[in-house]
């Protein structure tokens, strides 16, 4: 049977919709939930990564259009990181490397983003601009990463924003959406230039996940992004990592 041939289930599809309420909901793509989703599911990396990266593409342009006028734009901050990392971005997703190598790291991320999720940083930023010398290997690294995996990259960016203090809360959600964006362009343009294949039905998977960002960006709207959702895909990150890491 071709591997891009696959059955999706409702479960799959509702996991997904799930994904993309909650992940919208703070300004990202969803892309490891998504994985989550279809690692639990069994779906090869084959399909996870392309299927990753074109619902990220769709989540964040309604992410993008809800929050690029009502949060303030740091081009200054955001043109040194994705001017490197989209290029690697594109390496990343051109590279292929074995199904179980995938999983490893597929699936050490998912934990890693478990930690993402629940971290909180005081919402203090540092006047001064960040040097080259910093942002643009971190534009680097999480572009090629991005690429290789599927992971849309942002939920790893966020925190750095704020842990170095480049950015508030409110400052970092357009910078993360259009980061992950970028790169998951650049990451499925890697990929499909290296003859990689499109996930069969996957007008379906994005009609699934737009309609979660629609829900998501109106939680987000109205500051009613729910704790228990976020606390339940916690679980199911966790889950799929280790499923991963343990089938590698």
């Amino acid at each position: 049977m071709d591997p891009m041939l696959v059955d999706y289930s409702i479960w799959l599809l509702m996991a997904i919709g799930v994904a993309a309420i909650l992940y919208s909901s703070v300004g990202h793509g969803g892309a490891s939930g998504y994985l989550a989703a279809m690692a639990l599911f069994g779906l090869e990396p084959s399909i996870m990564k392309p299927a990753a990266l074109v619902m990220n593409i769709f989540v964040t342009v309604l992410v993008l259009y809800r929050n690029y006028f009502i949060c303030r734009f740091n081009w200054r901050l955001f043109i040194p990181i994705i001017s490197v990392s989209v290029p690697m971005a594109f390496l990343g997703g051109a590279y292929t490397i074995q199904s179980s190598a995938y999983r490893a790291i597929v699936g050490l991320l998912l934990i890693l983003a478990v930690w993402r999720m629940f971290w909180q940083a005081d919402d203090v930023v540092n006047q001064e601009q960040p040097r080259l010398w910093v942002t643009m290997p971190v534009g680097g690294i999480l572009g090629f990463v991005s690429g290789l995996t599927g992971v849309g990259g942002g939920i790893f960016l966020s925190p750095l924003l704020l842990l170095f203090r480049w950015t508030d809360m409110k400052g970092s959600v357009p910078i993360a959406a259009a980061f992950i964006f970028f790169n998951s362009i650049a990451g499925l343009s890697g990929y499909l230039s290296s003859g990689g294949s499109w996930p069969a039905d996957i007008p379906l998977l994005i009609g699934v996940a737009v309609t979660g960002a629609v829900i998501g960006t109106g939680l987000a709207a109205n500051r009613l992004a729910p704790m228990g959702l976020r606390r339940v895909l916690g679980l199911v990150l966790v889950v799929a990592g280790v499923k991963m890491i343990m089938t590698a």
